[in-house]
């Protein structure tokens, strides 16, 4: 005779309600943004009283960060530990390719991996990067020491790099990135199917090649301007002093 199933105590019974309120937001909050989503919506989806999700969260903001504060240990963690790889590994010899890899390769590889929640998180931390207002802070306090540390890193790669140029090629390159997490479909439609925008391997492939590519033109294009400017400023004819009067 087969053994009864256990039934499941408080604690358990706890978190997974908690995580199936948690994966229905994030749902919802992947396809409609953070004020397009109330609390609601979510216990609609789910079948239950506003009440219960009210009893976990006070709040659609506290909601909202949770669901976003869930993945974040886990991707903040990966972008280091391919950071202290690369580090260890390239020593001095850093490069711009190096060290976009280090911090991008490792992070596509778990949209390529994950489940569909981890995908419906990208289109959540995509949303965060690119607009003002919820979540901005989250992105300050978790992501802005990795973005600097990965500054630092181009530093040694290209030394005499204008400080404001790694900055600007940094922000294409996030913008670039949060584009492809967004999964938006619209260079499906403008390929003719040739690209699909959620084949997340075929951007892993091309995104740091091309990305590094943008780094070296802009710090080529800007060190041949400087001798340009100087000698043109060399050539310029002096003016003579004059007497007043």
């Amino acid at each position: 005779m087969a053994a009864a199933p256990k039934s499941r105590t408080r604690a358990e019974q706890r978190a997974a309600s908690l995580k199936l309120i948690l994966d229905t937001s994030e749902e919802l909050f992947s396809q409609l943004g953070y004020f397009g989503v109330t609390i609601k919506d979510v216990a609609d989806k789910m079948g239950i009283h506003a009440a219960l999700i009210h009893y976990y969260y006070d709040g659609k903001k506290a909601l909202f960060d949770a669901v976003f504060e869930r993945r974040m240990e886990y991707a903040v963690a990966t972008r280091t530990a391919g950071l202290d790889a690369y580090e260890a590994e390239a020593g001095s010899r850093v490069t711009v390719e190096g060290a976009l890899r280090a911090y991008y390769d490792q992070a596509f590889d778990v949209y390529i991996k994950g489940d569909e929640g981890w995908r419906n998180f990208g289109r959540i931390f995509a949303q965060v990067n690119n607009a003002p207002g919820y979540g901005a802070e989250k992105m300050d306090f978790y992501f802005d020491p990795l973005v600097l540390r990965l500054i630092g890193l181009l530093k040694k790669a290209l030394p005499d790099a204008e400080e404001e140029d790694l900055f600007w090629s940094f922000q294409f390159t996030s913008g670039a990135y949060t584009l492809a997490l967004s999964r938006t479909g619209r260079i499906d439609r403008l390929s003719g199917g040739l690209c699909a925008s959620d084949d997340f391997e075929a951007v892993r492939e091309r995104f740091v090649t091309f990305m590094a590519g943008g780094f070296d033109a802009l710090y080529k294009s800007r060190k041949n301007a400087k001798p340009a400017k100087a000698k043109k400023a060399s050539a310029a004819p002096k003016r003579k002093k004059t007497k007043a009067g």
